[in-house]
């Protein structure tokens, strides 16, 4: 991964920056100031995507010289969408409706040099499947956690055990960025 340009992560996401900074990256932390869409007639690869892709472009017009990073992760089950939840009702609604059963955790990557005029657009899938839980199992998780900065309103790195039976595929995705694959295309970019 060396001849990289400086690479920007457009992401508050301290745990986006973490997982970036196992790859031994430099870089620097610009969050993008772009609205995520949510929409019903979409899927979430193609939400993910979309948001990711204008998280880059709202942070490369500002720095084009840059490498930008810019990723979106949404959680779907049965064709509905959870995205961050705006309160705790919210939160605990998704978390009731995800008990017991298997969804999915999608992570899309957009990687954007404006100045080379260069894009690469990747998504990486995961299956989460959740134990069983009552009301009581879901308020301690949420008295624990907060989950209104998370997908889905849950955080695969903290208290997981108290929701997650098994997963399928990349952690580090539903952390919030696939770094294995990031890692390939990072490799790739770099010729």
């Amino acid at each position: 991964m060396r001849d990289l340009p400086p690479v920007i992560l457009a992401s508050a996401s301290p745990r986006r920056a973490q997982l970036l900074r196992q790859l031994g990256l430099d870089f620097e932390v610009v969050p993008s100031k772009a609205a995520e869409i949510h929409s019903g007639q979409l899927t979430a690869l193609e939400v993910s995507r979309i948001n990711a892709c204008r998280k880059a472009r709202a942070v490369a017009n500002e720095h084009p010289e840059a490498l930008v990073l810019g990723a979106d992760t949404l959680v779907f089950a049965d064709g509905i969408l959870y995205g961050k939840p705006p309160n705790m009702e919210a939160a605990h609604r998704m978390l009731e409706e995800l008990q017991g059963r298997a969804h999915h955790v999608v992570t899309a990557v957009c990687l954007l040099h404006l100045a080379a005029r260069r894009q690469r657009v990747f998504a990486e899938t995961t299956t989460v499947t959740f134990r069983p839980l009552d009301a009581a199992k879901i308020r301690h998780y949420l008295a624990r956690v907060n989950p209104l900065d998370k997908a889905g309103a849950y955080a695969i790195q903290e208290e997981a055990g108290l929701l997650i039976e098994r997963i399928s595929g990349s952690y580090s995705n539903v952390v919030g960025l696939p770094v294995e694959r990031l890692e390939r295309e990072l490799t790739r970019w770099s010729g």
